[in-house]
């Protein structure tokens, strides 16, 4: 979606948004819901980044949600919707379908209403995830392979069941609970400019977008909110162009959080209304966001909850003043991690495999370490062969991982390789 001006309340429109059955939320039940869910979450602070700002250009915060209980904002939505349910509905318990944030939430909300909760996720979904919701108290039944399948599973189990579900991202209760976030930014930094959010399905950012803004225009001032998607499951670019919720087909993403193939129905008219631009970001990208936020901010974020500052690193966010990125999750699992690292030091030049043709003579291995060392690069993983496909009897072939310090520094561990008389390869 190209950049539009950043979009204002008049008094007429607040009224407007009072009225019962607005799409857009009121102000009141923004304010009511943040009342209802600071029982159970965390007032997470917003932190503040001054090499994220140099690039930017302006002063750049992050709001934590990392650092949420049940390690992401899913819980506000989840428990101001749960809240909600008639002592009758509380009776039947509530199903949810997700691979992760949103099943931790709903688990962690039932448990502190007395509620009975089932959910529904893949069997794939990775065991810190899953042991966490049935730590939670939930009874956590896994099916199929992919999202979708929980998701069926979940509406046949409610439809026999009786028990009410409990959407990620398109109802109107979710959408008010996860809009407290945006309360809590304009308490803590009233003098924000933009906002960077997040996008899955929509439910952060319609609520965010919704309640900073009115909440601004009492103040008669504007905040620009921006989203971001991962480029492997972005449908919200297209289908803000075409005007109306369109399915995408998604690709594999690291992002799975907001791997979403459909924007949500509410979400979508929220977002059509008041979001101010839509960018996307790679997996490459994101990748070397949670290394720039693991070495400068000290922070572990799930992928997902990364985009926003990969949008800030790549420049395809731009800013006068005072902005707040949005980490909106920290459920990462260790052993994803260890390999989403090592992606993002090698986008980031930081680490370089190479593969060199030798000689097949005695101190060869010696004296490629030996150039390595002398170019200052420390060599992390060797893999020193004879055999291999279209290899000669006499041929052998060195394979060396390294880390680097950057571009530059690369650049001169394979000069210093070439001005040896050695050919090295490298690989991506």
């Amino acid at each position: 979606m190209s950049d539009r001006s950043a979009r204002t309340f008049d008094a007429a429109e607040r009224s407007a948004a009072d009225t019962a059955g607005s799409a857009i939320p009121s102000l009141a039940e923004f304010e009511r819901a943040l009342e209802t869910v600071s029982v159970v979450v965390q007032d997470t602070p917003i932190e503040s980044s001054r090499f994220l700002g140099d690039i930017l250009g302006a002063p750049v915060y992050l709001k934590c949600e990392n650092l949420q209980r049940t390690g992401s904002y899913k819980i506000r939505g989840a428990y101001n919707r749960l809240s909600k349910l008639t002592d009758e509905e509380k009776a039947r318990g509530v199903v949810a379908a997700s691979a992760g944030n949103h099943a931790q939430g709903v688990a962690f909300a039932a448990r502190e209403l007395g509620i009975t909760s089932t959910i529904f996720m893949p069997v794939g979904v990775p065991l810190p995830k899953l042991q966490a919701t049935r730590d939670y108290g939930a009874r956590v039944i896994l099916r199929g392979h992919t999202v979708s399948e929980p998701l069926e599973a979940a509406a046949r189990f409610a439809e026999e069941t009786g028990a009410v579900l409990i959407p990620p991202f398109d109802h109107h209760d979710v959408i008010v609970g996860q809009g407290t976030l945006g309360l809590e930014i304009y308490r803590d930094r009233p003098d924000v400019e933009t906002v960077i959010v997040p996008i899955g399905g929509g439910g952060l950012i319609s609520g965010v977008a919704a309640a900073i803004k009115q909440r601004a225009a009492l103040d008669g001032r504007t905040v620009r909110v921006i989203g971001v998607q991962a480029a492997n499951a972005a449908a919200y670019p297209p289908s803000l162009e075409a005007g109306r919720p369109l399915d995408v087909a998604i690709q594999p993403t690291i992002a799975d959080g907001i791997a979403v193939s459909r924007p949500g129905a509410r979400n979508f008219a929220i977002i059509d209304e008041l979001v101010d631009e839509v960018v996307t970001v790679s997996d490459d990208e994101t990748a070397k966001a949670l290394v720039v936020l693991l070495e400068r901010a000290k922070l572990v974020v799930e992928p997902a909850g990364a985009v926003a500052v990969a949008a800030i690193l790549e420049g395809r966010v731009s800013s006068d003043g005072p902005t707040v990125a949005i980490l909106s999750g920290g459920n990462i699992d260790p052993l994803l991690m260890q390999r989403v690292v090592s992606h993002g030091l090698a986008a980031s030049a930081r680490y370089l495999t190479i593969r060199v043709p030798l000689p097949d003579r005695p101190g060869q291995l010696a004296r490629i370490a030996e150039l390595v060392a002398s170019a200052n690069a420390n060599v992390v993983e060797v893999l020193h062969t004879r055999q291999g496909p279209g290899m000669k009897i006499n041929d052998v072939v060195l394979e060396f991982s390294v880390e680097t310090r950057g571009p530059e520094h690369r650049e001169l561990v394979v000069e210093t390789l070439r001005g040896a008389g050695y050919e090295p390869e490298i690989i991506d």
